[in-house]
């Protein structure tokens, strides 16, 4: 008997040192982090060697800083609080009265450890929390024409154009997405460009031109001369460009609703064929061993050794079956992602919506409206694989000949939204 409370004793006393232990642990030091690489994950540790490159690691940390210093800014009427935590100090100050001075400094000892705890749940509350911020309605909204451009048939066409542009895509989100809320948080305009000078917000959408218009926002800036002088390097890998989400609330919102919002989107397919070949048919020592050795080791029956082991020679079928499985061995990239997961348009009212395919005209037409130098217009120049055919309608089908019907019904579907929202019509006859 003695024995038996014995050891029932040193199980109690176990669990409660394991207690203590846990509740006076720091949660940002147990809080699991997502390996980079992983199913479903956006980040990796490499540094990408791509067009339009995704920084979702510096995204968290931006993210993270915002709420840190929301946590001690008090929320203004456009803000919604991120969480509603009890203060523990000011129960303990009511409490203190009632306490014998004999027992102060008992108890200063532990009101001391009681608020250390606070601030670690408190920031461990805002850090998993997201920043909700009140849904902009731009006061600014598309710049309106010139008068001596209101005779001009050619501004006065692309205006009309713009108009229902921003109508198809007011209609689709009004009849196929919930927003009642109404509002976005930094993750949602973590892709936005912020040109400070001629107030313009851009959503890179990649495989659209997106190195070229960062070019143009570098100039427009005054960080270079010409578009011509800026290296593919420079652009991407410079940060010189600031990312909306970099600023604290009161500078997103304020961005939001005073500037010029624009994006550039592509057909879908269009612009998934030209992801591939870029990434995949040419050297390219990111997209091969992240990507290429998970899909040829998941989709490619009797594959080499020397093609798992390098992920090189992706075929565009295999390529398909990775983007289609709801369970795909790696997570999606933002070169074959959703415009509509990327910009969001259905959260952030985009004043100006250009078309890859029309973009010499689109693009010029928008400088145009802002006010920019005459001098400046969109460059022409292929950024990358220069010597290159551009991925057009015909290559397009050619790629997506080499799948089997369902197949291409199921692509259809996967990017049915971005069809839809952007009018475009279906590549192909027989897709429903």
């Amino acid at each position: 008997m003695r024995l038996t409370c014995m050891f029932s004793f040193i199980l109690l006393f176990g669990a409660v040192g394991l207690v203590v232990f846990i509740h006076l642990q720091d949660p940002e030091e147990i809080v699991h982090q997502q390996t980079p690489g992983m199913k479903y994950n956006m980040g990796f540790q490499q540094p990408k060697k791509q067009d339009c490159v995704s920084s979702n690691n510096q995204d968290r940390r931006l993210r993270k800083n915002t709420a840190d210093r929301a946590a001690t800014v008090k929320q203004s009427n456009s803000l919604e609080p991120s969480e509603s935590v009890p203060t523990k100090l000011q129960s303990t100050d009511r409490r203190q009265s009632s306490i014998m001075f004999a027992m102060k400094d008992q108890q200063k000892g532990e009101e001391i450890n009681s608020i250390k705890l606070h601030k670690r749940r408190r920031r461990f509350i805002i850090k998993k929390s997201p920043i909700l911020i009140s849904m902009n309605s731009s006061i600014l909204n598309l710049p309106t024409l010139k008068y001596e451009d209101r005779n001009n048939s050619k501004w006065k066409s692309l205006y009309q154009i713009q108009g229902e542009r921003k109508r198809i895509m007011r209609e689709t989100c009004s009849k196929y997405k919930s927003n009642n809320r109404r509002i976005i948080t930094p993750y949602h305009v973590s892709r936005i460009f912020v040109e400070d000078k001629y107030r313009v917000l851009y959503c890179e959408v990649p495989k659209a031109g997106c190195s070229n218009w960062k070019r143009v926002l570098m100039v427009l800036n005054g960080l270079a001369s010409s578009t011509k002088d800026i290296q593919h390097n420079t652009v991407h890998y410079g940060n010189y460009l600031k990312r909306l989400d970099g600023f604290d609330h009161k500078g997103i919102y304020h961005r939001l609703n005073t500037y010029t919002k624009m994006l550039f989107i592509r057909e879908p397919f269009e612009k998934l064929v030209s992801a591939f070949r870029d990434k995949f048919e040419h050297p390219n020592n990111y997209y091969h061993p992240v990507f290429g050795k998970a899909i040829i080791s998941r989709y490619r029956v009797n594959a080499t050794k020397e093609a798992l082991r390098t992920g090189s020679g992706v075929k565009f079928k295999e390529f398909i079956q990775y983007l289609l499985d709801v369970h795909r061995p790696v997570g999606m990239d933002i070169h074959w992602d959703h415009v509509n997961r990327l910009c969001s348009p259905c959260l952030i009212d985009y004043d100006f919506v250009g078309k890859f395919e029309s973009m010499e005209e689109d693009a010029n037409f928008f400088l145009h409206l802002i006010g920019a130098p005459q001098n400046l217009t969109f460059p022409k120049f292929k950024d990358r694989h220069s010597n290159e055919e551009r991925t057009t309608t015909k290559i397009t089908q050619q790629y997506f000949a080499q799948l089997s019907p369902s197949q291409r019904q199921q692509s259809y579907d996967f990017y049915y939204m971005d069809y839809l929202m952007f009018n475009y019509s279906k590549p192909f006859e027989d897709l429903y």
